[in-house]
């Protein structure tokens, strides 16, 4: 494993391997404005949702890397505490791209990358029509995490008007996660989209208590076909099955053509027993798999 030191480290280094290795980040798609009226836009992908109630997110426009220098998002948000954070998909990624050029102050993105501008209900920026979620928010507070190149400025933006395109929404009007076809930042020049074909549920633990790998027998745990996914899942369940239970499945047809195979021959049962199972997990019946790897 390479190990390094953020000592020996230049910036620049720094900046490549936090940015390829902290990833996928969503992306803030922040509009701002200065106390004189001139119109920013520009993307951010140092950002997140800390907090629900009262509803935080925040982002960082950091300092530049090569000379220090600050943005203009920045310099707006410390002149006038307000911004709309218009979240990015796929449609739209390349004119957010063009919209993180450099331009000089006073530069409206919106017109460059072709953008337009929507009059927000509260505050004075304006929203990214073609953005399928806007947020309108107030700057709560500006953390300066240093003065050197590539330092952090944590932007606390509490969210005060939600925008929501009605193509997103599914029938009980939420937002579908399959119809929003986001994008996130990778490093260098990476992106990822989120399709249907890469959306995948985890069932969430905290309805139950799941037992935990470390209740799993030895065989199941240290199995050379399970992976650590397959032992999360089976780690999850709130109870292991009874004996009654375990030897019931041995007549289902599938496991029967196995035990039926394999008379003599642990090694190659456990592996086909656990083999069958990882099918059946990933058909997300965690039941019956973990009965499988119990016989």
């Amino acid at each position: 494993m390479l190990t390094l030191k953020i000592s020996d480290l230049s910036p620049v280094e720094l900046q490549n391997y936090l940015q390829y290795a902290i990833a996928p980040r969503p992306i803030c798609f922040a509009s701002t404005i200065d106390a004189e009226g001139n119109i920013n836009l520009s993307p951010f992908s140092f950002f997140n949702m800390f907090s629900t109630n009262p509803p935080i997110c925040i982002f960082s426009p950091s300092r530049r890397v090569r000379d220090n220098t600050i943005k203009h998002s920045l310099e707006n948000v410390l002149e006038v505490k307000e911004c709309v954070i218009n979240i990015v998909n796929y449609d739209m990624v390349q004119q957010m791209s063009l919209a993180s050029t450099e331009y000089a102050k006073g530069v409206n993105e919106f017109e460059k990358a072709g953008f337009t501008m929507l009059k927000s209900d509260l505050v004075r920026p304006p929203r990214v029509a073609e953005a399928p979620v806007q947020f309108e928010c107030v700057v709560n507070e500006v953390i300066a995490l240093g003065d050197q190149h590539g330092a952090g400025n944590l932007v606390l933006a509490e969210i005060k008007v939600i925008h929501i395109n009605e193509a997103v929404l599914d029938e009980n009007g939420k937002i579908d996660q399959h119809k929003m076809d986001l994008v996130a930042r990778l490093g260098g020049d990476w992106y990822c989209r989120v399709t249907s074909d890469n959306l995948f549920k985890v069932a969430k633990p905290l309805a139950k208590l799941g037992i935990g790998v470390d209740c799993l027998p030895q065989a199941v745990r240290f199995s050379k076909v399970l992976t650590g996914n397959d032992l999360g899942m089976l780690g999850n369940v709130e109870q292991l099955p009874t004996d009654e239970e375990i030897d019931l499945i041995s007549t289902n047809p599938e496991v029967k053509e196995i035990l039926d195979a394999t008379i003599g021959d642990s090694t190659n049962r456990e592996r086909e027993l656990h083999e069958l199972a990882r099918k059946f997990l990933n058909g997300g019946d965690v039941d019956l798999a973990l009965k499988i790897v119990l016989l």
